[in-house]
């Protein structure tokens, strides 16, 4: 994501009349922007799909194109004191948690770790983990909001799989007969009696009462139990404590932002910053203008970025790149607002302004954990400044001077 060129809107005139045609937009709050099909890819708030909804939380998601791929994303909410019932991933997982705290516990490569999420905090799960999430009760009682990716590992071509991106692993447990399990499980008959006789629950369940002050233990016993019915087959989930070690994270609001002035400020996640990422297909970045604040224009020339609006109103420009056909892609004008998502192609210059009266909050996934130093159009580091201006003026169609009143209204 770019990092590097914040502007106030007032200072598009800055920037030459050359660029005002690239960026001509009054931005107040209350204009609705217009969805073009082509440059930019827009989901609105209440166009998500409802996955899960239960009285204790609810998932829905959206599958967002660039134009050339398609991504799935999930927001899960769970209320204070509720409980996710365990799942297990098809897809690498990367999230953010947007609002609220809780515990997150998972086994991964024959590791068992439990950890703490709060708000602000990026994490990753490699597909084939086996995971559930608990609220916290808390005395502001804050749901806790989770944005969701899922895609392959960095390096995997596979096909993603038709079911989704993950599986309730009570449903996959329970799938086989009474007579293969007691055989894989090597527990008496009345055992798997007792677990595949008991009741399903929902996928999003009250939290297990005094989940957050019980031991690690104490809450595998409560997990079983919720997933089962039963206790009885505890032995199963067991590991040593040799296996358990203590999970790394990485919270955005205790890291310094790469990139801050009076219009806003902005930070990545690499798998620079936070190891984990390593292998991954996504990293991270997330964006804060002030009212008025625009992300100056730019592309990206190594992924593409799909974004989600955390707080306030805005407008979102996309410019189509030169193409045989001018059919196949319309420059693109949207306004955007708190839970909608965007995506923008790479090799698409965009700017993205905080409305005269708003703030605009967005965080969002790039498809590259690597830094993508984004070429921008204007500022000590445009890429207009890399080529002769002879020949820049010529391809713009104007004199050497009139040129030169553009690079100079775009200096920093």
């Amino acid at each position: 994501m770019s990092t590097e060129k914040l502007l106030s809107a007032s200072s598009i005139s800055l920037l030459g009349f050359g660029l005002c045609l690239f960026l001509c937009v009054h931005a107040t709050a209350g204009e609705d922007g217009q969805t073009v099909p082509g440059a930019g890819h827009l989901v609105k708030k209440g166009e998500r799909q409802p996955i899960i909804s239960t009285g204790f939380g609810e998932v829905s998601g959206v599958r967002v194109s660039d134009g050339n791929e398609t991504f799935n994303i999930h927001l899960i909410t769970l209320e204070p004191n509720s409980l996710f019932l365990p799942v297990m991933l098809h897809q690498d997982m990367v999230f953010y948690v947007h609002t609220g705290s809780g515990n997150l516990s998972y086994r991964d490569e024959n590791k068992r770790e439990n950890t703490t999420i709060r708000r602000g905090d990026v994490f990753r799960l490699g597909s084939g983990s086996v995971f559930f999430i608990q609220s916290d009760v808390g005395l502001e009682r804050q749901k806790l909001r989770i944005y969701a990716i899922f895609g392959n590992a960095g390096e995997d071509l596979r096909e993603p799989t038709e079911y989704g991106p993950y599986s309730s692993i009570r449903d996959l447990v329970l799938g086989f007969d009474k007579k293969i399990l007691q055989e894989t499980f090597k527990v008496p008959e009345e055992v798997i009696e007792e677990i595949t006789s008991g009741r399903k629950p929902e996928a999003i369940v009250r939290g297990l009462p005094g989940t957050q002050e019980k031991t690690i233990r104490e809450r595998e016993y409560q997990f079983i139990e919720a997933v089962f019915g039963s206790t009885s087959i505890f032995s199963i989930f067991e590991t040593s404590n040799k296996d358990k070690k203590k999970s790394k994270k990485f919270n955005i609001f205790q890291e310094k932002p790469d990139f801050e002035n009076c219009n806003g400020w902005s930070t990545t996640v690499t798998r620079k910053k936070y190891s984990v990422l390593k292998g991954s297909k996504y990293g991270l970045f997330m964006v804060n203008l002030t009212r008025g604040g625009m992300m100056g224009p730019h592309w990206n020339p190594e992924a593409t970025e799909i974004a989600v609006v955390l707080q306030g109103k805005g407008m979102v420009r996309v410019v189509c790149p030169s193409l045989p056909n001018k059919a196949e892609c319309k420059n693109a004008r949207f306004g955007v607002e708190e839970g909608d998502i965007f995506a923008v192609q790479r090799f698409h210059p965009m700017a993205q302004m905080a409305f005269n009266n708003e703030t605009l909050v967005f965080v969002g996934f790039s498809t590259s954990t690597e830094n993508n130093h984004p070429q921008y159009l204007a500022g000590k580091a445009s890429v207009l400044r890399t080529l002769d201006k002879h020949i820049l003026a010529a391809s713009f169609g104007i004199n050497e001077t009139t040129f030169d009143r553009l690079d100079n209204g775009g200096r920093d």
